[in-house]
């Protein structure tokens, strides 16, 4: 065959075998949801895609055979019609053994190099920018070679098969998502600007909903409001007055024995009744209502299950010795999810000053300190063993902390700026000049 017949099948090879590598990417990376999203739209072809990607073992075999035939019949056509030919121009300069040696090498380089480019990297880029609309339109001439080939494709089904078997490998593609899987499409969506940053952080804090304790949600023990049953009238209208909320739980006795809860909206409509406000016996029928009572271990999700179940918004957290460890509301655990967007009237948790430095409250959840600071939460000691920056300073530091304690994690030091008995109230965190491992022993510090 003439030179120019063999450089139209040299471009007829490349072209086919651009076709299998699109064909090739386009499947391995082409989207369940997405091809989901084109099949609901009416699209058949990506249903059919959808069954193809469940069991891709006859597509890639086709794609694989396809290939490696063009690019031994490349080289064989591409040596035969460019070696003479370079080489009869190389004469003019080279003795003729070296213009043959030098032929052969220029004409293995250019069908290489030509096969590399437009019937590899070219195409295969093609088809990771837009894989599932190729996916589609690939699809139709790719059953056609799988038809071609169906003889070819058994053999080699098999003998891949019986490969697997015995290196005990599947070959099922795991579509599965996790909640990771659903953190890096936020991230990698608020990195290519399609989603905005406040709304990555709501998506991250509703994941850890599942992973999240009541614990880093609630009302500590410590900053809790109630009433006592036996608290006359001036004392609850005092204490009423003083810190004013929304719900207040009713105790007998002390904090561990919580009877039921009253709402300040009936106390105030008793007060413009000119009822007496009583908390015990019959004057509190209608007054006191039932409480929720919820373990401390329950994840945040969990607490919206119990919520919606006992259609309520309130309940009293109770650890495994039956004492209270604090409350938490409906509007704590959205408080969580919407992150910084925090109402006008509240402090945030968590300020960054001018000088880079961060301070902190001892009761920021441990989740929104390594999302502050860009840490890497698996670097945690004794992660899962607690819920806030306090319960982080304590295992540090193997005790309670005091004013001016300081401990180092993760690149970062940590000062204890102010203790309100055994309460962390704030913390300064600024970043380590010196490079700092995970906690060691001589991380931690006293001034």
């Amino acid at each position: 065959m003439g030179s120019p017949g063999s450089l139209v099948i040299i471009f007829v090879l490349i072209a086919c075998s651009a076709f299998f590598s699109v064909a090739e990417i386009a499947l391995a990376s082409s989207r369940r949801l997405r091809l989901r999203q084109l099949a609901d739209d009416g699209d058949l072809r990506a249903e059919e895609v959808l069954r193809v990607q469940a069991q891709p073992g006859s597509y890639f075999t086709v794609v694989q055979i396809a290939q490696n035939m063009v690019a031994i019949l490349g080289g064989v056509v591409g040596e035969g019609v460019l070696t003479p030919a370079i080489a009869a121009v190389l004469r003019h300069v080279l003795a003729p053994p070296a213009a043959d040696v030098a032929g052969f090498a220029l004409s293995f380089l250019l069908i290489t190099t030509a096969f590399i480019l437009f019937a590899d990297i070219v195409p295969k880029r093609l088809a990771l920018a837009n894989p599932e609309r190729l996916a589609v339109r690939v699809l139709a001439p790719m059953r056609l070679t799988m038809s071609l080939l169906r003889p070819v494709v058994w053999v080699f089904k098999a003998l891949t098969e019986s490969i697997f078997r015995v290196l005990g490998v599947t070959e099922n593609r795991d579509d599965s998502i996790t909640s990771a899987d659903i953190l890096a499409m936020a991230s990698a969506g608020a990195q290519a600007g399609v989603l905005q940053v406040r709304a990555q952080q709501v998506i991250e804090n509703v994941v850890e909903l599942d992973t999240r304790t009541v614990e880093s949600a609630m009302t500590p023990r410590s900053r809790l409001v109630y009433l006592l049953q036996e608290d006359d009238e001036a004392l609850v209208r005092a204490r009423i007055a003083a810190e004013p909320h929304s719900t207040y739980p009713v105790c007998d006795g002390n904090i561990d024995r919580v009877v039921g809860l009253v709402d300040a909206a009936d106390l105030f409509a008793r007060m413009l009744r000119e009822e007496p406000l009583v908390l015990r016996g019959e004057g509190a029928q209608g007054l006191l209502q039932k409480v929720l009572m919820i373990p401390d271990r329950l994840t945040l999700s969990e607490v919206l299950a119990q919520f919606r179940q006992a259609h309520e918004d309130f309940a009293v957290i109770v650890n495994e010795y039956s004492l209270v460890v604090g409350v938490i509301t409906l509007n704590d655990v959205m408080s969580t999810v919407m992150g910084s967007l925090v109402g006008p009237g509240d402090e945030e948790q968590i300020v960054r000053r001018d000088d880079g430095s961060w301070l902190m409250d001892g009761l920021t959840p441990i989740g929104d300190v390594v999302r502050a600071l860009g840490a890497d939460a698996a670097d945690l000691p004794q992660r899962g063993q607690y819920d806030t920056l306090a319960g982080l300073l304590m295992v540090m530091l193997r005790r309670i902390p005091r004013r001016t304690d300081r401990a180092q994690w993760a690149g970062f030091r940590f000062e204890v700026l102010d203790v309100d008995s055994c309460h962390i109230d704030q913390v300064l965190v600024t970043a380590n000049p010196r490079p700092a491992s995970p906690l060691t022993g001589s991380d931690v510090a006293k001034s």
